[in-house]
Formats: C-alpha cells, sequence, structure tokens
C-alpha cells in the first residue's frame, strides 16, 4: 500500500561528465514504513540505475549509509519518511570531497584514526596460553559508552571545525583516542599524546557539540575530547612538578 508520493531532489555528480554538482528530481512512491534508503533503492532499481550511494546492513550497524538528509547529516536507514515533509533533499555528506553522487572520499577520516593508534598497545604480549586480558564491570563501563562508534563519519560532516581546519583530526578518532585512554588493558597513553595534544588534535575543538547530537548511537564524541583535555592539562602540570612521573 503507497502511503504517498515524495518529491526527491537528490545532489548528483558524475566525475567524468559534470564540472559541478547538481540537483535531480525524482517523484516516488513510498510505503507507510519506508526509510530514505528504501526510497533511494527504489530509485535506483526503478528509474535510474546510474545512481550512487554506500549502504550495506539496513539496520545502523554498519554506518555506510550517511547522508545529507534535508540539510542534517542522517543516517538514511534510521530517516523515517514519516518524519519528513513531501519534498526531501538528500546529498552527499558534508566536509568530504564527493567521489560520485552520494559517495564521498573518506581517506581524510581514515589517516585521521591510523594517527590515533586505535587499538590496544598491551604492557607486555600475551600468548594463547596465557589467557585473555580481564577487566571488571567498573573497569569496562570506564570506556564503553566510546567503543560504540560505528565510524558512520556523521561527527564528521556536522563539525564546523572539520569544515574550517583541513588537518583537525576530527570528533570520531578523537573519541576513539580516548577510548584507548581509558581502557585498562591499553598502557599506549604516552604514544597517542603527542599526535592528541598537538594544534590538530583535542584543543582544535571549539565544543559546539554538533557531534555528539548527530551521532546515532550516543557515543557523544563532544564529552570525549573534554575530558581528554583535562586528562592532557593534568598530564602538563604533573610533568612539571613530578618531571618524568606524569603517566
Amino acid at each position: 500500500m503507497v502511503d504517498r508520493q515524495i518529491e526527491f531532489k537528490i545532489l548528483r555528480y558524475d566525475p567524468d561528465s559534470d564540472e559541478a554538482p547538481h540537483w535531480q528530481s525524482y517523484s516516488v512512491p513510498c510505503d507507510p514504513d519506508w526509510v530514505v534508503l528504501d526510497a533511494i533503492n527504489w530509485i535506483k532499481d526503478n528509474v535510474d540505475e546510474s545512481l550512487s550511494y554506500r549502504w550495506s546492513c539496513h539496520m545502523a550497524v554498519c554506518g555506510s549509509c550517511g547522508m545529507m538528509v534535508n540539510g542534517e547529516p542522517t543516517l538514511s536507514c534510521k530517516a523515517f519518511l514519516r518524519d519528513y515533509p513531501n519534498t526531501i533533499e538528500v546529498e552527499a555528506l558534508n566536509n568530504f570531497p564527493i567521489e560520485r553522487d552520494l559517495v564521498v572520499v573518506l581517506d581524510r577520516f581514515m589517516e585521521s584514526l591510523a594517527k590515533v593508534k586505535p587499538y590496544i598497545i598491551p604492557k607486555e604480549p600475551r600468548t594463547a596460553e596465557d589467557g585473555t586480558y580481564t577487566q571488571t564491570p567498573a573497569q569496562l563501563k570506564a570506556f564503553k559508552q566510546y567503543s560504540m562508534c560505528i565510524n558512520c563519519t556523521l561527527c564528521y560532516a556536522a563539525c564546523p571545525q572539520v569544515g574550517l581546519e583541513d588537518g583537525f583530526l576530527g570528533p570520531a578518532a578523537l573519541a576513539l583516542a580516548h577510548r584507548y585512554n581509558l581502557d585498562s588493558r591499553d598502557v599506549g597513553r604516552s604514544a597517542r599524546e603527542d599526535v592528541l595534544t598537538e594544534h590538530d588534535g583535542v584543543w582544535a575543538c571549539s565544543f559546539v557539540g554538533a557531534c555528539s547530537q548527530v551521532c546515532p548511537k550516543d557515543v557523544d564524541p563532544a564529552a570525549a575530547i573534554q575530558q581528554a583535555k583535562i586528562a592532557s592539562t593534568i598530564d602538563y602540570f604533573k610533568e612539571r612538578l613530578l618531571p618524568g612521573r606524569s603517566r
């Protein structure tokens, strides 16, 4: 049963033929329970097979279907049409170069992730015979919220500093670094400190908070960055009061 006809205005861009992105309109007969991704899939299946975009799970887990929906960074698989008017504008995420149509280039994001060493750096390597690392529930709780990131990059599209500062590491990468710094199994804080405290690290964040507002998993990267600033400040003064013993 078709609920209503919705006009989708999609920003198109083919690097092989277009000098600049342009809008293209599609009229879509939408079912009551559809999300934006369902409508875009309908367009590709029934009207325009050249339309390019990313998606995978349709369950808000993979993070690949992020788009600007009526100007808001959104997972298109969570954007129910009942929450939108009869005209919906869809475009590629802000603050990223457009690869084609709704597909963006993620090189900057991937490079930022690599810089913060987003993995456990153990004090001593463990073999299979040694068994797994263990944690108490309290130790897990200290960082669990910041481990829920699905790398959807919505926070990068919402962050004004990402748009202004080319080298800024960005909310997700900084929150992930903080996640590992809080992990009781990790001793890599010193290895990450230079990257986190440099000009393009946590101090480049102006605490607008837009990153946390658009996060589909409530990671709250803005809070993680502010906590990282506090930890960095404490380290700074400890190093001057107790050289070599700040961490």
